[in-house]
């Protein structure tokens, strides 16, 4: 039974969220700077002080039971805000110092971080980034689990207690194979999809759900080809190879038209595209800071000249 007046430290917190992030007790006390046993102690006193078992251990693995998943976003929240006190009480520390944990999704970072990365360097030197590549949902996870502090992914996110700052627009274009005779147009309707075998990436990919989105709006039911692609890469060797064709956003086409064996069409006005953003935990108390960060990405991307800056404010993922 818990102690109805037991007040955890917020290193008995630190720990039961490291271990957690981690589930393995000697790297969460590495990220930690502690030792092993002193991790162990501090989570096994908060263990008994709130009379509930959070971390399941065996010889061989380390697991959450179901307490500690239920309470895990609340330890979170409660280090976010103890984090965002200590930055408080020092006026002068920059929250966007230091080592932050920013994910992305497969179909932007292959494209925009040489340029992101490059001009955050110059931008933000003391900024030490540390990037994670995942599809949406697990993003999301790691994000509400504090393995994440923020991501970059298609709007709207739609997830409780995210925030989203929009940061730009970029549109689809249809890759064929470089012989294809709409390579080259610049006014394709979408209705054509209809009679074009479209090839899409694997489940849990968005640009999967945006591309059956395009084909829904436009009121056709495209051909869906049996192949299916775990990476844009692959769809795109999959279209170069005559399986077929398929979308992808503008941010990507230099990428991968670059061998010479793709090539793109431009839909007509109004083209189908998507909204790129910043997600962050809103009980981070740092939106202020993901806003100046959101900020520099989105003017480092638009300066490559191939997308459009939007307002920050929530947009669908097809326009």
């Amino acid at each position: 039974m818990s102690d109805q007046k037991y007040q955890p430290p917020i290193s008995a917190v630190r720990a039961f969220v490291a271990v957690a992030k981690r589930l393995h007790f000697g790297s969460a006390a590495a990220d930690l700077g502690v030792s092993q046993p002193s991790l162990s102690q501090s989570l096994a006193g908060l263990e008994a002080g709130l009379g509930v078992t959070l971390v399941e251990r065996t010889t061989r693995k380390v697991m959450l039971t179901a307490e500690g998943r239920r309470l895990l976003g609340s330890a979170v929240a409660v280090c976010d805000a103890v984090d965002d006190f200590l930055l408080d009480a020092h006026g002068d520390l920059d929250p966007l110092s230091g080592s932050l944990r920013l994910g992305f999704i497969p179909t932007i970072a292959p494209y925009i971080l040489p340029r992101v990365l490059h001009g955050l360097g110059e931008r933000r030197p003391t900024l030490n980034l540390l990037v994670v590549e995942d599809q949406t949902d697990r993003l999301l996870s790691q994000l509400r689990d504090g393995a994440l502090d923020a991501a970059v992914l298609a709007l709207p996110a739609n997830a409780r207690g995210i925030g989203e700052i929009p940061m730009y627009a970029e549109d689809f274009v249809l890759a064929l194979p470089h012989e294809h005779p709409l390579a080259g147009r610049r006014n394709v309707s979408p209705t054509l999809l209809e009679d074009l075998p479209l090839l899409l990436l694997d489940e849990g990919h968005c640009l999967r759900d945006q591309a059956l989105e395009v084909c829904q709006l436009a009121g056709v039911s495209p051909d869906l080809r049996q192949t299916r692609a775990a990476s844009l890469t692959t769809a795109v060797q999959c279209v170069e190879g005559g399986l077929g064709v398929t979308l992808i956003p503008k941010t990507a086409e230099a990428v991968e038209t670059a061998s010479g064996s793709l090539a793109t069409a431009e839909f007509a006005a109004p083209r189908p595209g998507r909204t790129i953003g910043l997600v962050y935990r809103e009980s981070s108390g740092r939106t202020e800071a993901y806003r100046a960060l959101a900020a520099d990405i989105a003017d480092l991307v638009v300066g490559g000249g191939v997308v459009e800056p939007i307002p920050a404010e929530p947009a669908s993922s097809v326009r």
